[in-house]
């Protein structure tokens, strides 16, 4: 054997290994691509009924927020009218109701004063100055 026969079988024999190592790869590619495709079908099939849920669910949810927020108009409503009913019997009653209520207790004070008849006052004199007396400061003032 020539060493041109020998080149030959040696490019031979790399080219043959190399044959064999991309049709293992793509074997192996093929699974994985294989694989690939059964799991987005599969997510597929899955994701569409969750989707369908999930805008049932917001649907759901939206009116319920339509019901919250009448349900809040009209709690505002109410509270207005609540602050002006208040308004109008605080203003209707208050002002006569607040004189009798002066008018009761000026009344009860002057019914629980006595007269007390007035006592002389007590005063030292020291040479030419006049000092009220111990008893006058302590005295109840009304």
């Amino acid at each position: 054997m020539s060493g041109g026969e020998v080149a030959g079988i040696l490019v031979a024999v790399f080219w043959a290994i190399l044959v064999s190592f991309l049709a293992v790869a793509l074997a192996r590619l093929a699974q994985t691509l294989r694989a690939t495709t059964k799991l987005v079908a599969d997510v597929t099939e899955q994701a569409v009924p969750l989707l369908a849920d999930a805008s049932t669910a917001v649907r759901s949810a939206q009116t319920q927020i339509d019901r919250v927020d009448a349900i809040a108009s009209d709690v505002q409503e109410v509270t207005s009218n609540a602050s002006a009913l208040s308004t109008t019997v605080a203003s209707t009653f208050g002002g006569p109701l607040v004189k009798v209520a002066a008018f009761g207790y000026g009344v009860r004070r002057a019914i629980s004063r006595k007269e007390v008849p007035a006592k002389p006052s007590r005063r030292t004199v020291i040479v030419g100055r006049t000092l009220p007396s111990a008893r006058r400061g302590k005295r109840k003032k009304d």
